[in-house]
């Protein structure tokens, strides 16, 4: 796993993350990735779960895209 080390944080964001940190039982590294996680979006898993979503909503609104332009939307998506 990779290292990330922030530089110039601030005492007052820091603070806000011990704090929530304490509130969630993690440590306040585990509390960063956690915030990280969130503000990046969702997981591999959660876009499966999107994808099948947003074929039945296709099927049922008449709207065919083909797996290779759905494919290329989430890679697109990811740069």
């Amino acid at each position: 796993m990779a290292t990330l080390t922030l530089k110039n944080l601030p005492d007052a964001l820091y603070e806000r993350l011990k704090k929530q940190a304490l509130r969630q039982r993690r440590s306040i590294n585990q509390e960063a990735i956690v915030c990280i996680e969130q503000c990046l979006g969702p997981t591999y898993a959660d876009e499966e779960r999107l994808q099948e979503a947003l074929q039945a909503f296709r099927e049922r609104a008449g709207i065919y895209v083909t797996r290779a332009e759905i494919e290329e939307a989430i890679d697109e998506g990811r740069e």
